[in-house]
């Protein structure tokens, strides 16, 4: 991946909140192996059904991970945080199991500025997936990777637009709860903001 690179090939890298292997599967041509771990079996058994073989899975808790500090080159996140109850947790678990001068990646949806405006959209979000808890805005997400003393070494906002009922029909939304979500929508197709973040932890 262009923003972690340059990557030897050689590294190991850490997949947090692996779901269906997405991130794995991104970064398994370019490192020795990838590491996923995910609560959902699941979505542990997508991800190892369409894995190269440079990919494990296991199941685990990613606020308190079972590796011991320093042993991944890279430890990662994608669109994790917004799942979880604690993300502080999370991105002090990446700091902890990356090596020094290792590299912790953290890729989400960002929430607004306004926090009155992301109040609305983590409803709309919420209902539509249960699992939701809230979106962090870039200065959050930053303050986390500081307070983990992570020197941000690259951190890009790409927008995305999302086509509505294309993602009702991911989430498997049908009949009145479909008609509830559309409702509270920002619109048919509408703009998501991701945040890119690419962190060194301090030595190495």
């Amino acid at each position: 991946m262009r923003l972690l690179s340059p990557l030897t090939g050689d590294e190991r890298v850490l997949d947090a909140g692996c779901g269906a292997g997405a991130l794995a599967q991104a970064l398994a041509p370019h490192v020795r192996e990838v590491v996923g771990v995910d609560q959902d079996e699941a979505l542990l058994a997508a991800a190892r059904a369409g894995s190269p073989a440079n990919c494990v899975f296991e199941a685990g808790d990613i606020t308190h991970l079972s590796f011991r500090f320093g042993e991944f080159d890279v430890a990662g996140c994608l669109r994790v945080l917004h799942h979880v109850r604690r993300p502080e947790l999370v991105v002090s678990e990446l700091a902890r199991v990356a090596r020094p001068g290792g590299l912790v990646l953290v890729v989400d949806q960002l929430g607004d500025v306004d926090p009155l405006v992301s109040i609305e959209i983590d409803r709309f979000e919420r209902e539509r997936d249960p699992s939701h808890t809230r979106l962090l805005a870039d200065a959050d997400i930053r303050y986390l990777l500081d307070a983990n003393n992570l020197v941000v070494r690259v951190a890009e906002v790409a927008t995305e637009m999302r086509d509505l009922e294309q993602f009702l029909d991911i989430a498997g939304l049908e009949g009145e709860h479909r008609e509830r979500v559309r409702r509270m929508a920002p619109g048919p197709v509408y703009p998501i903001e991701v945040g890119w973040y690419v962190a060194r932890v301090p030595g190495g």
